[in-house]
């Protein structure tokens, strides 16, 4: 009986523990949805700094560039380069998903590292690069894998699914756990390069 006692006693501890938050977060309430305020905060100022210069850039196109937009070319290069490397000849339709990817995952990285967030002052928490976050993290990482999972199957049908079972059938379970645990993965891996 002491026996019983003493691991539900145990057991109410660790649960009283795990209520335990860690740190503060400054939430908005909209509609039946609490949402992260901190993350949606700085994701707009990254994706109004990159819709603002993007503006900025191509709105007077000219024929020898100006800085900005020979920037802008460069950077337009190296994903076209990028994409033709990974993925073939059928890279174009993928440029404009690459690109975006690429450059909002870069600039939240440096914007974590660059701006002084700190200035702002929060009712609750502090600001952060959206990176910083695993729920940004995890959302671009399925992203990623449902158009993984497009491409592959747009370019080859259900035939697709055969890789499965490649090299050999036993291999089944573990390619299905591979491309489970492939968002996690590439998740943590995007969090971490933000720390």
């Amino acid at each position: 009986m002491n026996v019983l006692l003493c691991s539900i006693n145990t057991f109410k501890r660790l649960y009283d523990i795990s209520a335990v938050e860690v740190g503060q977060h400054f939430y908005w309430q909209i509609g039946s949805f609490q949402v992260h305020a901190q993350v949606l905060i700085t994701s707009w100022v990254v994706i109004a700094f990159l819709l603002v210069s993007a503006i900025l850039v191509i709105r007077n196109l000219q024929t020898i560039p100006t800085f900005g937009q020979n920037f802008f070319e460069y950077v337009l290069e190296f994903i076209r380069d990028v994409s033709k490397t990974q993925i073939g000849e059928e890279y174009g339709p993928w440029v404009p998903f690459i690109g975006t990817m690429f450059l909002f995952i870069f600039v939240s990285n440096w914007s974590g590292a660059l701006l002084p967030w700190k200035i702002i002052q929060l009712p609750h928490g502090e600001l952060a690069a959206p990176t910083n976050d695993i729920n940004t993290t995890v959302a671009l990482a399925l992203l990623t894998s449902v158009a993984y999972f497009y491409a592959g199957l747009s370019k080859k049908g259900l035939a697709y699914f055969s890789k499965y079972i490649q090299p050999t059938p036993i291999l089944l379970p573990i390619n299905i756990l591979e491309d489970f645990t492939k968002p996690l993965s590439l998740s943590f891996a995007v969090m971490e390069i933000c720390r």
